[in-house]
């Protein structure tokens, strides 16, 4: 959650969605379930450890995290299993997410300091039906706030097909993760509980 008074306009929405889409393309982790409120977002993430990631793999990841900088060298054999680690840590994931939009907020504001208030909060979900609860929970989010009727009208949430995160795949591409049909209509009106993760962490 932001610090108290700082609530995101549309362009920041915008620009959050596109700092989770660039970490996740990043990062060994399936966004399957997402919501960016005024003040805070919700996110449901797998993460992928001990798949047996090649070296082609983490210099291809490395490429897309430095694809404004052309200068910047590939990586050297010893930073391979330093990165191989990192990027199937969620707390990595999250802090660079977190800390990306900050110094955007902040160089848009002309402001310094932090932005978020505290440290992400996480709950383990299980598959089957808990999952299907929780990303019920997370679509919902904007209309228990007011702000739709329905959960594909937020703009900022994984309700709407077009604006799916991309699933990892290790040697294959997926198709975009249907999420408008991994629960019904019934299952959407009843579900409640908090679920998943909301991340409300300081950011740098």
């Amino acid at each position: 959650m932001a610090l108290d008074g700082y609530v995101l306009s549309d362009a920041e929405k915008d620009h959050l969605l596109q700092v989770i889409r660039h970490f996740t393309s990043i990062y060994f982790a399936d966004v399957p379930g997402f919501c960016i409120m005024g003040d805070h977002f919700h996110l449901v993430v797998r993460m992928h450890p001990d798949e047996g990631y090649s070296d082609a793999e983490i210099q291809r990841r490395y490429v897309l995290y430095y694809q404004d900088d052309d200068t910047k060298e590939p990586p050297l054999p010893g930073q391979m299993a330093m990165l191989r680690y990192k990027w199937q840590q969620l707390s990595e994931m999250m802090k660079e997410i977190k800390q990306s939009f900050a110094r955007y907020y902040n160089k848009r504001h002309n402001r310094r300091g932090f932005f978020w208030g505290e440290r992400f909060k996480s709950v383990l979900v299980e598959d089957g039906e808990t999952l299907i609860n929780c990303l019920a929970y997370v679509d919902l989010n904007p209309i228990r706030a007011g702000l739709v009727a329905r959960p594909d009208d937020c703009r900022w949430s994984s309700a709407r097909s077009d604006y799916c995160l991309p699933r990892y795949a290790p040697q294959r591409h997926l198709p975009k993760l249907p999420l408008t049909s991994q629960y019904s209509t019934a299952t959407r009106g009843t579900a409640s509980g908090v679920c998943g993760i909301r991340f409300i962490g300081q950011a740098l």
